[in-house]
């Protein structure tokens, strides 16, 4: 059989355990990831910590494939530009170096200091399901920071730490957070260069100019190609290309092959969410892999073509009826759907 160097990794929890563990075993997949991982420390992450994970995983015969995003409140100040920021970029580089001795090979990173945000977490899916939704409207109705606040996710740190300001403060605009993004990768991809790390830079969720009073800065192609350009030599320097985000984006499934042909060409795809939604921003939902704005089989195909070699991850799935609160059913389907496409492509050497 023909290998494309694409792979399945199990992935979006924060706790190594052994259900998650044989979960992936079940599965047929090797490669995990964990987001914003339960770990000790408030201000970066310990060896020892990093390497417990990665020899539990090598234990049941698999391997951290990454980590993506560490706690907000670790880098807040980075990612606003405000008094202390250097000091949280040093810790943030001790995090780095951490990591490569551990063995963990990619830190996942997003500049959106206030996160994901939903405005439903259970709309209406197929087959009784319920997907998350974004809708603007939802948003430009409420008036202060308390109501805005019910649309951060949990689980992501601290959320007292995360900037929603009510509509009548100040805001922070796109080009002073493109400065605090410039000043932030300049300082902390010379270490991961250094260390033989990848930092993988996740689009902005949802894609729209501005939420809570701070800009968003990573929502549609030429976005990231001018985060390129600061770095274009670099090899740690690359993106999480979430495909359900770059699908959210206005235009919808152009910009996920616009993103595929700029970047995979360059080796600037480190690895990939494939997930997809109905509908663009303003207003958009979630949906399962297939019923979406892009065709699967086309996006696996373009990966392919476009020479990315990195490994593919579940990423937000509908809530199926029966479910746990991690989604299993969910991520089932999509890690079987992801296998099937790349069993497609290697049939007879395609």
């Amino acid at each position: 059989m023909a290998d494309t160097g694409i792979r399945v990794a199990v992935g979006q929890f924060h706790a190594l355990t052994e259900d998650k563990m044989s979960f992936a075993a079940a599965l047929g997949v090797k490669g995990l990831q964990l987001n914003t991982p339960s770990l000790p420390g408030d201000t970066h992450w310990e060896y020892k910590d990093l390497r417990g994970l990665v020899e539990t995983a090598a234990a049941q015969g698999l391997e951290i494939e990454a980590i993506e995003n560490v706690p907000t409140h670790f880098y807040h100040k980075a990612l606003l530009g405000l008094p202390g920021r250097d000091e949280q970029i040093e810790h943030y580089q001790t995090t780095l170096r951490n990591m490569a001795r551990a063995g963990i090979p990619i830190l996942g990173l997003h500049f959106m200091p206030n996160s994901v945000w939903r405005t439903e977490r259970m709309a209406p899916a197929r087959g009784g399901a319920g997907a998350t939704q974004f809708d603007m409207a939802v948003v430009d109705a409420m008036e202060n920071a308390d109501d805005l606040r019910q649309f951060l996710p949990s689980g992501l740190g601290r959320l007292e730490t995360m900037p929603v300001f009510g509509r009548n403060e100040p805001v922070v605009d796109a080009e002073r957070m493109f400065d605090n993004y410039r000043y932030f990768i300049n300082a902390v991809l010379p270490v991961a260069e250094e260390e033989g790390m990848k930092i993988a830079l996740h689009p902005d969720d949802p894609p729209v100019a501005m939420l809570g009073g701070v800009a968003r800065i990573f929502r549609q192609p030429e976005d990231f190609k001018r985060a390129w350009a600061l770095n274009p030599d670099s090899p740690a320097w690359g993106l999480n290309l979430c495909l359900g985000c770059c699908s959210e984006m206005v235009g919808g499934a152009v910009n996920v092959r616009e993103m595929i042909e700029f970047f995979g060409p360059k080796g600037r795809i480190h690895y990939a969410h494939f997930r997809d939604v109905q509908g663009t921003v303003p207003n958009f939902t979630e949906c399962f892999i297939g019923e979406g704005n892009f065709d699967p089989a086309e996006v696996m195909w373009l990966l392919k073509t476009n020479g990315f070699k990195g490994f593919l991850l579940d990423d937000h799935v509908p809530h199926m009826i029966g479910d746990s609160d991690w989604n299993h059913r969910g991520r089932a389907h999509a890690i079987g759907y992801m296998q099937g496409l790349l069993r497609m492509m290697d049939f007879k050497g395609a």
